[in-house]
C-alpha cells in the first residue's frame, strides 16, 4: 500500500545555494553583508549555528542531500560520478505520498562536464527545469532557453564568440538567480498541482565562481571597507603541504590560486562575492513573499541552505577541495514553519546535511528513507524534551580526489566531535606517502590557525580523535542489507 501523507501536510521549499559558507549571512553574525530577507527567515523560524555538509564539493554533498547518506555509502564520491541507479531519492518518496513535487536549477547528481545534460535519476520530479549553470553547454539548459525567450539580445551577446557581455554579471532581469526566483514564483502561483501539497527545489548557482554579479549589487559594496583575509603570514607551514600547493594554483593546477591575486583583487572578490549573495537574498525575499500573497506562508516548511562554502582567500586558499575548514564545510541551515517551528530560537548541536533528507520526510508525517543515515531536525528545532541530550556530538565530512584531481591524488576526512576537529589527509599505502593532518582546538582557536597536529603536547588527544574517527566510519558503514541467517 502506498504511505500517505499525514493529513494537512506541510507544503515544502527547499532553497539551496552553490558555495555560500556559513558566515555569508548577516544573521550569523556578519555586519559587512546585506542579506534582510534571510534575516527575516532566520528571525521567523530557526537558525542552526553548526551545520555541516558531507562534502566540500558539490555532487558528493548534494548526493547526501537526496539519499540522505553518507558520501561512503551513496557512492557518488567526486564530481563527475553518477549516483547509482538504486538509491532512493526523498523527492521520489514524497511523491509517491501524493506530493507534486519539481526543481529548478542544479541538481549535479551525475556528470555536467563539457555540455554533458545531467542523466535524471527516478527523481518524482514532475516539474524540471534544470540548469546545471548558466554558461553555455547542454542544449537542455532551461535557463538558456529562457534567456532566449524573454532577452534574445542579451542571450545572443553573451553567447557571442567576442563579447563583453557574461553570464556572472548579465543584468538582473536576465540574470540566472533571477530565473531561478521567477521560476519558483511561477511554480507558487499557477504551476503547481493545487489539490496536492507540493515540494519544491528551488537551486541557486550563486555565490558560485567566476566571480561577478549585475552592477548595481557589485556597487553595494565597497572592497576597501570589507574585513582581510583570515590567516597569518606563516600559517602554510604549520599546514598539510596540498594547501601551500593549492594557494599557488587551484584544483590541482586548473584555476588561479591565492597567490595570484593582489590585495586589492581579494578584496574586489570578496565583494563580488557577498554581491551575489545579496542577489540570492533579494529573490529569497520575492519568494517569501509570493508564499504570503498566496496564502501558503503558514503552511509550508521552507528551508535555506547551502551545498558547501568556499575559502574566499581565508588561510591563503581560494574556491574549494580538500580543504575541511569550517568556511568551506560549515553551511548556513534556516528553518521555518510558522505555528510548529518557535520563531528567533537559535541551536548549537552539530548536525549534518544527511539530516535535512529524514526532516523533510518527517515534516510530511513519512518515515525516513530505508537506507538513510540520518535523524530528522524537527525534535530539535522544536526544543522537544530530550531531543538535545540524545544527539550526536559530531559531524562527518569527506574528500576523494574529486573536481580537477590532484596528483598524487588527495583524500582527506573530518571529524568534528564537540570543540575539536580532525582533519586526516590519508596516506598511501601502495607508495608509502605518509599520512599527515590538522588538529583543531575550536574553543580556543575559532580561526582554525593553530595546527596541533604535530604538536607533541596533543600527541594523546590526536589519537583519541583519530581513534573516534575509526569508530564513525565503521558506524555510518551501510549494513541495510538483510541477514537471512548466521551462515
Amino acid at each position: 500500500m502506498t504511505p500517505q501523507p499525514a493529513q494537512a501536510a506541510p507544503n515544502i521549499l527547499l532553497i539551496c545555494t552553490d558555495q555560500q559558507r556559513f558566515d555569508a549571512v548577516q544573521a550569523y553574525g556578519n555586519p559587512e553583508i546585506h542579506t534582510p530577507h534571510l534575516d527575516r527567515l532566520a528571525a521567523q523560524g530557526v537558525l542552526f549555528e553548526n551545520a555541516y555538509v558531507q562534502s566540500p564539493v558539490c555532487g558528493p554533498s548534494r548526493g547526501s542531500l537526496m539519499t540522505g547518506r553518507y558520501v561512503h555509502s551513496h557512492g557518488l564520491w567526486a564530481n563527475g560520478v553518477q549516483l547509482p541507479d538504486h538509491e532512493r531519492l526523498f523527492t521520489r518518496e514524497l511523491a509517491d505520498a501524493g506530493y507534486d513535487c519539481g526543481l529548478v536549477g542544479k541538481l549535479h547528481l551525475a556528470a555536467c562536464f563539457g555540455g554533458r545534460t545531467e542523466p535524471r535519476l527516478d527523481d518524482g520530479l514532475r516539474v524540471f527545469r534544470w540548469a546545471h549553470d548558466p554558461y553555455p553547454g547542454s542544449s537542455e539548459n532551461a535557463y538558456h532557453r529562457w534567456l532566449r525567450a524573454r532577452h534574445p539580445g542579451l542571450y545572443e551577446a553573451a553567447t557571442a564568440k567576442d563579447t563583453d557581455v557574461d553570464f556572472d554579471s548579465m543584468p538582473t532581469e536576465a540574470h540566472y538567480s533571477h530565473w531561478i526566483g521567477d521560476e519558483t514564483v511561477e511554480f507558487l502561483r499557477t504551476g503547481r498541482e493545487h489539490d496536492k501539497p507540493f515540494c519544491f527545489i528551488a537551486n541557486f548557482f550563486d555565490p558560485h565562481h567566476g566571480f561577478g554579479a549585475p552592477e548595481e549589487y557589485v556597487r553595494r559594496y565597497d572592497p576597501d571597507t570589507l574585513s582581510r583575509p583570515v590567516t597569518t603570514p606563516d600559517e602554510l607551514k604549520s599546514k598539510p603541504p596540498i594547501y601551500t600547493d593549492a594557494s599557488k594554483e587551484s584544483y590541482g593546477g586548473h584555476a588561479k590560486g591565492y597567490v595570484a591575486y593582489t590585495p586589492e583583487e581579494l578584496q574586489e572578490t570578496k565583494a563580488a562575492y557577498y554581491a551575489m549573495v545579496t542577489l540570492v537574498d533579494d529573490e529569497v525575499g520575492r519568494i517569501l513573499d509570493t508564499l504570503d500573497e498566496e496564502g501558503l506562508t503558514d503552511s509550508t516548511l521552507v528551508v535555506f541552505t547551502s551545498d558547501h562554502g568556499e575559502m574566499l582567500g581565508d588561510h591563503q586558499l581560494m574556491l574549494k577541495g580538500p580543504m575541511m575548514y569550517d568556511c568551506a564545510v560549515r553551511v548556513p541551515l534556516l528553518l521555518r514553519l510558522p505555528g510548529t517551528l518557535p520563531a528567533g530560537v537559535r541551536r548549537r548541536e552539530l548536525v549534518q546535511w544527511i539530516d535535512l533528507t529524514a526532516t523533510l520526510l518527517d515534516a510530511a508525517g513519512l518515515p525516513p528513507l530505508p537506507r538513510g543515515q540520518g535523524e530528522s531536525l524537527l525534535p530539535l528545532a522544536r526544543g522537544d524534551a530530550g531531543a538535545a541530550t540524545d544527539w550526536r556530538d559530531w559531524a562527518l565530512c569527506e574528500y576523494r580526489n574529486s573536481g580537477h584531481p590532484y596528483d598524487p591524488p588527495v583524500h582527506t576526512t573530518m571529524l568534528r566531535r564537540g570543540n575539536l576537529k580532525l582533519v586526516v589527509h590519508h596516506g598511501d599505502p601502495a607508495t608509502g606517502r605518509a599520512r599527515t593532518g590538522e588538529l583543531y582546538d575550536l574553543r580556543a582557536d575559532p580561526q582554525e590557525l593553530v595546527n596541533l597536529w604535530g604538536d607533541p603536547r596533543h600527541a594523546q588527544l590526536r589519537a583519541a580523535m583519530q581513534e573516534r574517527l575509526l569508530d564513525v566510519l565503521v558506524a555510518t558503514e551501510d549494513r541495510t542489507q538483510p541477514r537471512d541467517a548466521y551462515w
